[in-house]
């Protein structure tokens, strides 16, 4: 029904191409005004629409950095039922503050998080903390063009690159593809973890990168427990068992894939990107005995269902190669900056 719906919606592609061309072209002339900082901001983003891999980047950098200098992000706080800016607390909960914000505060509680649909006073407020970060990272803003960070990471899933992708409503792209050229570093997500050589060079060929740019290719690693608020389980130790998978993330496919190659037994029930569970589907999920989870969603069922049956998978960014090229590029741009 929805591919048939985009489809039809076909004819507003243009429309929809142009205007987001103007838009661009205006910040790109300085018609419509940009604000630059004199520290280090880092956005973090993307061209298409969600399930590229975003939080596990931003996690990736906050463990590279935070050991050498004071992090913060900043995110809009996606469907959060509160306005302005709010430092995040881990006594928050998602509906609050946004899932993905929470989880990263419950991972990195030394970190400064905070959302703000207006990134400008999100920065300047947290610039006014008592202890300012010294990085920001910011969490899906590459299209906020009120903000221009001094350093650009785009993300591409292997599976659906944007050079083969349209603009909305028919495609998934928010913008054109020359969207692209603004980054600075362009990250191949969700690989095959035997990618070849060759076809990373082909990929880098289609994707036209231009010559300030660099690439790299990522894939997923998945951690061997499962976590809740009061234990772990192995994952082997559920091949003779079975369970309920339960995702409300963009593309929840590389996940299902995975525990399908290990053999595990599970029904698979998935909801929109950042979807809010109701008290039926609570209900529901009650009588299903043991739920496995993503990160994302864990933060917004954890107080609703009990820590014995409901566990999350962890995933973290791993690099296919180059990883010390990529922290090394980092490292350059927070010298510079300095």
């Amino acid at each position: 029904m929805m591919k048939t719906l985009r489809k039809l919606l076909y004819p507003f592609v243009p429309a929809y191409y142009f205007i987001t061309w103007l838009r661009n072209k205006l910040y790109d002339a300085g018609i419509k005004k940009s604000k630059s900082y004199n520290f280090p901001v880092i956005g973090i983003g993307n061209l298409s629409v969600g399930g590229t891999g975003k939080s596990p980047m931003i996690e990736y950098l906050i463990r590279l950095l935070k050991e050498r200098c004071t992090v913060a992000t900043l995110s809009r706080g996606y469907k959060r039922n509160t306005t302005g800016f709010q430092l995040v607390r881990t006594s928050h909960n998602a509906e609050e503050i946004g899932d993905e914000p929470l989880q990263f505060k419950l991972k990195f509680r030394d970190v400064l998080v905070a959302v703000d649909a207006n990134r400008q006073q999100g920065i300047e407020l947290l610039r006014r903390q008592v202890h300012p970060p010294e990085v920001i990272l910011l969490d899906d803003a590459y299209q906020h063009r009120k903000v221009k960070a001094g350093f650009y990471i785009l993300l591409t899933t292997f599976y659906q690159l944007y050079v083969d992708d349209i603009v909305l409503p028919t495609g998934n792209l928010r913008e054109s593809r020359s969207g692209a050229d603004r980054a600075n570093v362009i990250v191949v997500t969700k690989c095959p973890p035997d990618i070849s050589i060759q076809e990373q060079e082909q990929i880098t060929q289609r994707l036209q990168v231009k010559s300030h740019q660099r690439v790299f290719f990522t894939t997923i690693a998945y951690g061997s427990q499962l976590m809740s608020a009061q234990a772990a389980i192995d994952l082997e130790n559920l091949k003779n068992s079975s369970f309920t998978l339960i995702t409300g993330i963009a593309n929840p496919k590389p996940l299902v894939d995975y525990y399908m190659s290990l053999g595990l037994k599970f029904q698979h029930i998935s909801f929109p990107d950042h979807y809010n569970f109701t008290s039926t589907d609570i209900d529901d999920f009650k009588e299903r005995g043991l739920i496995i989870t993503t990160e994302k969603d864990y933060v917004r069922l954890k107080d609703r269902l009990s820590p014995e049956t409901l566990f999350y998978q962890p995933i973290e960014v791993s690099f296919i190669d180059k990883k010390e090229d990529f922290d090394k590029v980092i490292g350059e741009y927070l010298i510079n900056q300095v």
